[in-house]
């Protein structure tokens, strides 16, 4: 994409035009959150005023509108991560609540005292502390598999800590402090080579490359809508049809039960089984609005120009004396965490944010990878495609500007 592109979609982001302390807003928290382009936003607001009405449960006009729309979401994910059947595709809050709905059915139908998870130690706390709260219940153990300097997972290692008592592997597909990449392909298999499944938390992967799900072979997959420019409380669990199939529902209520009777309930098909509760069906049209909008623009176009912006930002901050960057895998995405010697994290993102430049500082819900570091917390820039690299020169002028300030008062 060149530069006229890149400003023709910020026009499509009403709140990149706004300022903030008098300052053009310069947004570098998008592992945090995305904004919204109009469509995304159009679609919640014609939701609401033209169908809106609960779906499944009525045979008048609105509510067959809204289920169609919700249905046609539920495609238009199974399309974009090219999952074998709609009936694949959960529909949850998050990709929190979507790991924990694995992790509960998972261990209450298959495992036992004394049988292991596998992590990694370069994961988000929604993929550790649901898998400890099963620990704790079933008497589980929780293994960690180690990384190298460079912020790598050590895949060898992985594969030796595996053993007969493995029930599952999770692990995050980019980390969202080192922005790794991890080999998740080799990992199912090298998983698969023995007989284990394999959970990919996608929360920091999906908006910035293309991912398929059947060319990786993975058994569990897990987003979050607003993470790749959808609504808020909305989230993705894909699961292979035999794995969903063999789980017991997570949740009981309404939609998930097919008849109910005070001796007992039978339970519905997929995907439903596991969607107790009026869904948020106009969060779900939203966020296929936001995945129609990345299709028409080009996945592979935009991986491509974030990975150049990355570089670039990357090659500018490392020029800044005292500056050393967390994460320098050799496959990263568009994350970058750096420290600057002196200065707490703290400090430099309040300073920044009076310039009108967001971004991101303390653990980023990771405390357990930054004790492996040996450090509290960083600053942490992360890019979206309608950043450009004249944000990227004002985040690196901004840090600058900082370093000298401390200097001075140093003096």
């Amino acid at each position: 994409m060149n530069k006229a592109d890149i400003y023709k979609i910020r026009d499509d982001f009403p709140i990149l035009s706004r300022e903030v302390f008098g300052n053009p807003l310069v947004y570098l928290d998008n592992a945090a959150t995305t904004q919204k382009p109009q469509c995304v936003i159009d679609k919640i607001t014609k939701m609401y005023c033209l169908e809106n009405a609960n779906v499944h449960r009525g045979v008048h006009f609105l509510s067959q509108a809204a289920t169609d729309e919700h249905e046609a979401s539920r495609r238009t994910v199974q399309k974009f991560i090219n999952a074998a059947s709609s009936n694949e595709i959960v529909f949850t809050r998050g990709a929190t609540e979507s790991i924990n709905l694995v992790a509960s059915s998972f261990c209450r139908k298959f495992c036992k005292e004394g049988d292991e998870i596998l992590i990694t130690a370069m994961e988000h706390h929604s993929n550790i502390v649901p898998w400890q709260m099963q620990c704790d219940y079933y008497g589980l153990k929780l293994k960690v598999a180690p990384i190298n300097a460079d912020g790598e997972l050590l895949t060898d290692e992985l594969s030796r800590m595996i053993t007969p008592r493995t029930r599952l592997v999770s692990v995050t597909h980019v980390s969202n402090v080192l922005g790794t990449i991890n080999p998740v392909d080799k990992i199912v298999k090298l998983s698969h080579a023995q007989n284990v499944p394999v959970l990919i938390d996608a929360a920091q992967s999906v908006q910035h490359c293309r991912v398929d799900v059947q060319q990786l072979d993975c058994d569990f997959l897990v987003f979050s809508s607003h993470k790749i420019y959808g609504p808020t409380g909305v989230g993705v669990l894909y699961g292979k049809e035999r794995w969903l199939n063999d789980l017991p529902p997570y949740q009981g209520g309404g939609e998930m039960i097919e008849s109910v009777s005070f001796d007992k309930t039978t339970f519905n098909s997929l995907p439903f089984k596991f969607e107790a509760g009026t869904p948020d069906f106009v969060g779900t049209a939203a966020l296929a609005a936001a995945l129609d909008y990345l299709t028409l623009i080009g996945i592979d176009k935009i991986a491509a120009y974030e990975h150049e912006l990355l570089q670039y930002a990357t090659e500018k901050l490392l020029s800044i004396p005292g500056l050393r960057i967390i994460g320098n895998a050799g496959e990263k995405s568009s994350v970058i965490s750096f420290l600057v010697d002196g200065i707490h994290p703290y400090d430099i993102g309040t300073l920044l944010d009076k310039m009108g430049i967001a971004v991101r500082t303390g653990h980023h819900c990771a405390e357990p990878l930054m004790h492996e570091l040996g450090i509290e917390g960083t600053v942490r820039a992360s890019f979206a495609f309608y950043n450009t690299k004249e944000e990227a020169d004002k985040l690196v002028k901004g840090v600058e500007r900082i370093v000298k300030m401390f200097r001075n008062v140093k003096r």
